[in-house]
């Protein structure tokens, strides 16, 4: 069902909203923690480093259609906000349209470049065969992704988080069990994986549609709703395009990471691939609060409630920052331990990843300030200062991966995202203020307007 954020205590509406969020988050999560978990214990420590080095090439692809599609439905919450509910199926529309396009763009340059740039990053010789086994299947399977990210951030622009969480569920359950199916069973190896996650999200987008035709009216798209102008197009591509680029340019500095990793060996890979997966899910909460503040405020930015917005990115940076500071400490404490599950009887490698976790879970907090207030600037519409972030991150992350790891090595590697995390924070805090400044004036403004 459809939920309007612009009315109602903003903690209690911020909080039950993040709630199925940080769940669906969770399991999707899962996907990857069971191909990292499964092939781990199930085929070795090296299909795990296969697996483990295509993250950063996924990501820069995946990264850029988790942008695009989340940009698009920016304008459905506004206009949502607004109360344009004709407007709310347009962009519902519009989205549709660039979701296909971005979809058949997106697989032919993965499967075109996924080989080349595994040895570009000079992934070492002993798992390059599997890692492009993994990563083709992955991208032969985009148009899946991008279905259940289309219909996903849609359902959350009107305000229902609920629905998505019920089929991120079953898909995991899926995902799991394919998994073992087609690793143990059918003796695929590491793209069996690969294939159990793509089946696990095309059936998550598949069974979201039937939920909207009949749950969700203000979605179901007629006719005239295809009838829309180029004013449409342009208006959703000046919020997709940027959000997505930022992601790519973040993805960028990940593969610089994933290069400086591969040249430390597959130990090193393996641990940072187990570390990046505990990672994931320590840091769902903050992804999850932040994904809440770009609906929370596009509507309310709709609804021109400037002081709904206020309070709610205030709550919301109060209690995010309260959880990143546990999260922290949990590392600390049990890092090792954790760890120790995806990387059973290698000592040396468990330790590497317990090294990644603390360094990484002591800079949390400003990982939470940087999640809220770049979601927030997208909600109101700001697409240039969160690429500008993406661009510090890129050079910040890109600095550690190539200075710092040649003078402390592992060590130097881990210090990559909390630089990055800080080198974006900046800007986005300082926007942040500032159009909150503006946005205060351009209110009272209108309040003494006559009539």
């Amino acid at each position: 069902m459809t939920r309007n954020l612009t009315v109602g205590n903003p903690v209690l509406l911020i909080v039950g909203f993040t709630i199925p969020l940080l769940i669906g988050n969770l399991f999707q999560q899962f996907y990857n923690m069971a191909d990292a978990f499964i092939v781990g214990r199930t085929i070795g420590v090296r299909a795990l480093a296969a697996v483990g080095c295509t993250g950063s090439i996924m990501f820069f692809l995946l990264g850029f259609m988790w942008g695009f599609t989340q940009g698009t439905s920016i304008i459905a919450s506004q206009r949502f906000g607004a109360g344009d509910y004709p407007g709310v199926r347009r962009s519902f529309a519009v989205s549709i349209v660039l979701g296909v396009l971005i979809a058949l763009v997106l697989t032919a340059a993965g499967i075109i470049f996924a080989r080349p740039l595994l040895l570009l990053l000079h992934t070492p010789e002993d798992i390059l065969d599997d890692a492009y086994r993994y990563l083709i299947v992955i991208f032969q399977g985009i148009a899946a992704a991008v279905l259940f990210n289309l219909v996903s951030n849609i359902m959350r622009a009107v305000g229902d988080s609920h629905t998505p969480l019920v089929f991120l569920v079953i898909a995991c359950l899926i995902n799991i069990i394919l998994d073992y199916l087609f690793i143990l069973v059918f003796r695929t190896g590491v793209e069996g994986a690969a294939y159990a996650t793509v089946i696990a999200q095309l059936l998550s987008g598949l069974l979201c549609i039937p939920v909207i035709m009949k749950k969700l009216p203000i979605l179901r798209i007629t006719r005239e709703d295809w009838r829309f102008t180029w004013s449409d197009v342009s208006q959703h591509l000046r919020m997709a395009f940027p959000m997505g680029f930022q992601m790519s340019i973040i993805a960028i500095g990940a593969i610089v990471l994933q290069f400086t990793l591969n040249g430390l060996g597959t130990m090193a890979v393996a641990a940072c691939t187990a570390a990046q997966k505990i990672d994931m899910v320590a840091t769902m909460p903050l992804n999850s609060f932040g994904l809440t503040m770009t609906t929370y405020v596009a509507q309310n930015y709709g609804a021109r409630r400037v002081d709904r917005i206020r309070q709610g990115l205030i709550r919301c940076l109060i209690i995010s920052g309260g959880l990143s500071i546990l999260a922290g400490i949990v590392f600390f404490f049990i890092g090792h331990t954790l760890a120790a599950l995806f990387i059973p009887g290698d000592s040396e490698a468990v330790s590497l990843a317990h090294v990644f976790l603390q360094i990484n879970g002591a800079c949390y907090l400003i990982l939470s300030i940087l999640l809220i207030c770049r979601q927030s600037l997208q909600g109101l519409g700001n697409s240039l200062v969160p690429t500008i972030a993406g661009v510090m991150e890129l050079v910040m992350r890109s600095f550690a991966a190539v200075i710092l790891s040649r003078y402390f090595g592992f060590t130097g590697v881990c210090f990559a995202n909390p630089l990055a995390w800080l080198g974006a924070t900046v800007p986005l805090v300082i926007a942040v203020a500032l159009t909150m400044k503006r946005l205060s004036r351009m209110a009272i403004a209108e309040r003494r307007l006559p009539g």
